[in-house]
């Protein structure tokens, strides 16, 4: 049953029984906590079942980070490690949206000598000109010199001849009856020659470590000189989608669901820069989870499920059986609050994403996004906020992340935004932050950009 005052659209398995209640109150002001009962969402796999909580669900949920810091710890968690990566070298055609490792210096002078600007006429001295009878082609060799009264056909990108004053477009000039050139407009000294060096000079840094490569910066590159480019190398990820009530092909029947994370989430990773080695379904298998956990040599293993506290959530036990280092034990943000982050051992981590589908976007973008754009050597995103067209329901004390749109300078809420969807997030062009207790139209939000909003699809999944 939807409590009164949800929105359409909003999934009320995320809510507790103290958001309901705050729901009903007039202006959404927070109620008084219940005391008798609460909706643990560490003690099933989202069925928003009202239990009592566990003593361990009570401690994770209190110590829960918040959103701003989880992002913080994710990145610096990945620091160290980042640090160590030896640099790798990267053929042009596989170096897009890697990111470089040292500055990129020139290897040559661009142009590496006096190139025509245009089609047209070089000339040698005041006008009119005696035209040769052959012309200078783009990729020819040291062409004969000229003398004053000297004009010889030339293309864009030809070496311009020794002694050349200036390149005259072919729109600009004329032939008279015996075939001498006249200019159409004055002739100024050098025009539309580009001298050696006009762009740079060989030495010269170009970009500095850290740019990432985009299409432009190949073409850069390639006119310097490069062959290969000296890259971080892209972090290598393993994802284990985790439930035993999955499907992979077919209709949902009988119990059963379709897996939505497995075909998003590896494309989605690359998109942020990695390189998805494996993508595996275990299942609820505790004893399967410890042996791909163990025998992975991925930099980051990221999981889906199996979080919270249910009798079939392995993977908090499979954590503590392997001596992990629990970084972050669930965020104060709706949906994917029990996410977290851990330590596999010095140089491997793993990212454990909610089950649901919205809340598991919520989760990879918290903290994978973070971690992996540290090992990847990514600036991170100038942070930047637009004002909301429509008022934003908010957590009463959570962070919440809503898909939005945008629409010329402001970003209008999506529906169909609980954490067991994905009809909002697939027709987003960002998330709102929506900070506790909601937003109202007008206000300013936080916006988190999805990858192929702005670059279009086949630009980011590299």
């Amino acid at each position: 049953m939807t409590a009164p005052g949800v929105r359409d659209g909003q999934d009320a398995e995320d809510l507790d029984v103290e958001e309901v209640l705050a729901l009903v109150k007039d202006g959404n002001r927070p109620a008084r906590p219940a005391t008798e009962a609460t909706h643990d969402p560490t003690a099933t796999r989202g069925h928003g079942s009202l239990v009592a909580p566990s003593p361990e669900a009570r401690h994770r949920k209190t110590s829960a980070t918040s959103w701003a810091d989880a992002r913080i710890r994710a990145a610096r968690a990945a620091r160290s490690l980042a640090a160590r990566r030896t640099p790798v070298s990267v053929a042009l055609v596989d170096a897009l949206g890697l990111v470089l490792a040292v500055p990129l210096t020139a290897l040559t002078d661009l142009p590496s000598f006096d190139t025509s600007a245009m089609d047209g006429w070089a000339v040698a001295g005041p006008g009119p000109w005696a035209v040769r009878d052959e012309g200078v082609l783009a990729g020819q060799h040291g062409p004969a010199g000229l003398v004053d009264g000297e004009a010889v056909r030339i293309a864009t990108g030809a070496r311009i001849p020794p002694d050349t004053t200036a390149v005259l477009r072919s729109e600009h000039g004329r032939t008279d009856e015996k075939g001498r050139l006249h200019p159409g407009r004055d002739l100024q000294h050098g025009q539309d020659i580009r001298p050696r060096g006009q762009e740079c000079r060989s030495g010269d840094q170009l970009l500095p470590a850290g740019a990432v490569v985009t299409p432009a910066v190949l073409g850069l590159a390639a006119a310097a000189g490069y062959d290969t480019l000296a890259a971080v190398p892209r972090p290598r990820v393993e994802v284990l989608v985790l439930g035993d009530e999955l499907l992979t092909e077919g209709r949902p029947h009988d119990g059963l669901i379709r897996d939505a994370l497995g075909p998003m989430l590896p494309p989605w990773l690359r998109a942020m820069g990695a390189e998805v080695v494996a993508l595996r379904r275990l299942g609820d298998d505790a004893e399967a989870l410890h042996r791909a956990l163990t025998a992975s040599a991925a930099d980051l293993v990221v999981t889906t499920g199996g979080t919270a506290a249910g009798p079939v959530d392995h993977v908090h036990p499979t954590l503590r059986r392997l001596g992990a280092e629990l970084l972050v034990d669930g965020v104060e943000v709706r949906p994917g609050h029990p996410m977290l982050l851990a330590r596999l051992t010095e140089d491997r981590y793993l990212v454990g994403l909610p089950g649901n589908p919205l809340a598991a976007v919520s989760g990879l973008l918290t903290l994978a996004e973070p971690l992996l754009r540290t090992l990847a050597g990514r600036p991170a995103p100038e942070p930047y906020t637009l004002p909301l067209r429509e008022a934003a329901h908010g957590h009463p004390h959570d962070t919440r992340l809503v898909p939005v749109v945008l629409r010329g300078d402001h970003a209008v809420p999506l529906h169909y935004n609980g954490p067991a969807m994905l009809r909002g997030i697939a027709a987003a062009d960002a998330l709102a932050v929506v900070p506790p207790g909601g937003a109202r139209a007008g206000q300013e939000a936080e916006l988190l950009d999805l990858p192929w909003a702005a670059a279009g699809i086949g630009a980011c999944f590299t």
